[in-house]
């Protein structure tokens, strides 16, 4: 039998997408009122570790306080989370390279417990290509959007009503270098983000040193090269995470190979990045440092990035008319090798994953200077690479 959906225009179904994600769109922290605490999700890595898979905490709002922790759901190097648009469901990248007898990673849905927090494997489905690295959920909750580094490759799957996966409906294999030879000599896919309108997907491409851009059919559940296909970053510094401003009109890549954070400025119509300013992470003369993660303050003032080697979170003001940085200085108490961090919706704290220290570690962000202060809390989580947070259910 032909599904219904089937007989509608193709024109009236974006159109009737667009309106859902513009009307019905919910809060950042998934509730209808403000919350007084979230659930923290972190993503680890099992393998030659204690971890045993997929963790959670309750952050309180008002001291910044962690809860003890517990296994949320079991899994295989769960190092990156992504938590569904109705707060129902949670998938995982199990960053390895065989899957099921073949080369590549996998990608885990579970089912999110209303009451308690914790986790149910619902499926795995193929990643397409090895070592998964980072995912997205789409903003229509129809997708799961996958960057597989090994793999130098992105791949769409599809997300049905009870929140299984289904067969990949897309599969984009990169191809190039850049001028490293040790770290470019072929492409590592290593973020991949979809801008507000849900049209375009941005992918942060390490080896080929370029931000690749898609359009985005999420209807369909695939990707064409737009047009222009990518933007350039300067030769060797390696882009690695990528976050957009809350204007929708800039955007940020950290780039891991040189230490460094481009802004960028961004045409919603067109999907098109033009690049600006470039800064350093690091302290004048530091070296042997690599980066990991960027991340843009709720308010649209700072922007902070991580330094693996210099071991420190860095803070950058943003220009409002602009999009231009001016340091702000680092933060680095307790903070080793920080993979990954997240700032709550509120925007009142800052959440380091310090991985070689087995801790996430808790900050007060000042919310004028952006500064970050340690709350004196911290908990213990064997090797933690992704924080992810929401409110619980009400």
């Amino acid at each position: 039998m032909t599904p219904y959906r089937s007989t509608i225009p193709r024109w009236l179904t974006g159109l009737l997408l667009t309106c859902l994600l513009a009307f019905s769109a919910e809060p950042a922290w998934g509730g209808g009122n403000d919350p007084t605490k979230l659930w923290v999700y972190v993503g680890t890595y099992t393998e030659k570790t204690k971890s045993e898979g997929i963790y959670r905490f309750e952050l309180d709002l008002a001291t910044g306080k962690l809860s003890a922790g517990a296994v949320a759901g079991k899994a295989v190097n769960p190092s990156f989370l992504a938590i569904h648009p109705n707060h129902r469901f949670l998938y995982a990248v199990g960053e390895i390279d065989k899957f099921k007898g073949k080369d590549s990673g996998g990608v885990t849905a579970f089912a999110l417990d209303a009451k308690t927090g914790n986790l149910t494997q619902l499926n795995q489905q193929i990643s397409s290509g090895t070592g998964p690295c980072h995912l997205v959920v789409d903003k229509a909750g129809t997708h799961v959007l996958v960057a597989n580094y090994g793999g130098g490759s992105i791949s769409v799957i599809p997300i049905g009503p009870d929140g299984k996966l289904g067969e990949p409906t897309a599969a984009v294999q990169h191809k190039g270098t850049s001028v490293n030879k040790a770290r470019q000599s072929e492409p590592h896919a290593h973020s991949i983000n979809l801008d507000a309108a849900n049209k375009y997907a941005l992918v942060a491409d390490l080896g080929l040193d370029k931000i690749l851009v898609y359009r985005y059919d999420a209807a369909k559940g695939t990707l064409t090269p737009n047009d222009p296909p990518a933007m350039a970053t300067a030769p060797g510094a390696g882009p690695r995470h990528f976050a957009f401003h809350p204007d929708g009109k800039h955007a940020y890549v950290i780039n891991e190979i040189d230490s460094t954070l481009t802004a960028l400025s961004y045409d919603a119509d067109r999907g098109v990045l033009t690049k600006g300013q470039t800064v350093s992470t690091l302290p004048k003369d530091f070296k042997g440092n690599s980066t990991a993660e960027v991340v843009v303050h709720p308010s649209g003032k700072f922007v902070y990035g991580s330094n693996r080697g210099h071991n420190s979170i860095a803070i950058f003001a943003i220009d409002a008319a602009t999009g231009t940085l001016t340091p702000a200085g680092h933060q680095s108490h307790l903070i080793k090798t920080p993979r990954n961090f997240a700032i709550d919706p509120t925007g009142k704290y800052l959440l380091a994953a310090s991985q070689s220290s087995n801790q996430v570690i808790v900050f007060a962000i000042n919310p004028k200077t952006g500064a970050l202060t340690f709350t004196g809390n911290v908990v213990d989580v064997p090797a933690p690479v992704c924080i992810r947070m929401m409110a619980p259910p009400s």
